[in-house]
């Protein structure tokens, strides 16, 4: 059956000259079933019998409120049954079509088998999650590019699988989390950046994950609404790992999409990160030019949960310190903070700079023109 269907794009924004790509769905399967023709019979056992074991020992349920059920809108669920984002036409016809999507990019967070404990069961599934990307959706949506999910604790396991999908056109980025075991600067992850970097492929975190560690510095929080703005400093740590290791020196045409973390916390980094530069330099010979600077030249960032100040003039404050050329447009489908494209955008941002958010910076990070 052919599943593609014309675009028609009432909704689309009009500032939208450049096209609109939405770089953050989330697919879910219908049922773990769909995994099946993707794993051995021994990786399925463990799957249907023992299920994703996370790094975190706390980890006993949904990490997500519970007044939002699968933290997805209400009007998400397709009519045919599923859990939302599980049926194609479903979100062709709510999403794609309603806004006249160009391209929108898949990040599948669960159950992906990221970051397990068993090492080897991360990597099978990781080749699952991958391989059902393009029988469910893929292949039957040109306007869907897909990410490459790797089994990120297992570096040179993680680079094979990059490797593997390297060419394919229907895949457009590296996907990690935000929270790892160790920092993501670290030599064990370097085989996964020299795998992107030789496929010409951007890596893309998106914030959650499960380390194996408190996400905050003093241990387990209370609440919810701790471990949601924790996302934010989870992404300070990453980058500045990155940077200070002298990743984007060693592979300086590597790009870094940090997704659904915000953005207000960039300049701050790069200051501080600076100030303690000037004066610890010795201590970081590898590091040719100031932290500030690989930041502004390699790291890209997406619009939501884009900041909201009560002025208006400290997001643009913000948004012109990281640079208009690296914010990139995501809703967060079909999470119940959704952002929709015709109103998620300020208007008194100059219309110039929202076309190149809604479009423009993506397709030049990821090559869609």
């Amino acid at each position: 059956m052919n599943l593609v269907r014309p675009i028609a794009a009432p909704g689309k924004p009009a500032a939208a000259t450049l096209g609109l790509v939405d770089v953050d769905i989330h697919p879910r399967v219908r049922d773990l079933s769909e995994f099946r023709p993707f794993l051995t019979e021994a990786v399925w056992h463990r799957l249907v019998t023992y299920g994703i074991h996370a790094r975190h020992g706390f980890a006993k349920g949904y990490p997500f409120p519970k007044a939002a059920p699968l933290a997805c809108r209400r009007d998400a669920w397709p009519p045919g049954g599923g859990p939302p984002a599980s049926d194609l036409p479903f979100l062709q016809e709510q999403l794609l079509d309603r806004y006249g999507l160009d391209v929108g990019v898949l990040n599948p967070l669960q159950p992906s088998g990221q970051g397990d404990v068993n090492d080897a069961f991360s990597v099978a599934m990781a080749r699952a999650v991958n391989e059902w990307q393009v029988e469910h959706w893929l292949r039957h949506e040109p306007r869907l590019r897909g990410s490459i999910v790797v089994p990120y604790e297992d570096g040179p396991a993680s680079a094979a699988e990059i490797r593997h999908w390297a060419g394919d056109p229907r895949f457009c980025q590296v996907l990690l989390m935000s929270r790892t075991s160790e920092p993501l600067g670290r030599q064990r992850y370097w085989p996964i950046y020299q795998a992107a970097a030789e496929a010409g492929l951007p890596v893309g975190i998106h914030a959650f994950g499960y380390s194996g560690h408190a996400m905050t510095n003093g241990g387990w929080p209370s609440f919810y609404i701790e471990e949601v703005q924790e996302h934010a400093t989870s992404a300070q740590a990453q980058v500045a790992s990155m940077v200070v290791e002298g990743i984007f020196e060693r592979f300086p045409g590597l790009r870094v999409v940090m997704i659904e973390c915000g953005f207000g916390w960039m300049p701050a980094l790069g200051w501080r990160l600076d100030a303690s530069w000037k004066r610890l330099r010795d201590e970081v010979p590898h590091l040719k030019r100031a932290p500030s600077e690989y930041l502004r030249e390699h790291v890209f960032v997406s619009t939501q949960p884009i900041e909201e100040p009560e002025r208006p003039e400290h997001l643009l404050d913000t948004m012109e310190w990281i640079g208009w050329d690296r914010i990139l447009f995501a809703s967060d489908y079909p999470h119940w903070d959704f952002d929709d494209p015709r109103l998620a955008i300020p208007g008194f941002i100059p219309e110039e700079k929202r076309a190149t958010i809604y479009g423009g910076n993506a397709n030049r990070i990821y090559r869609f023109r």
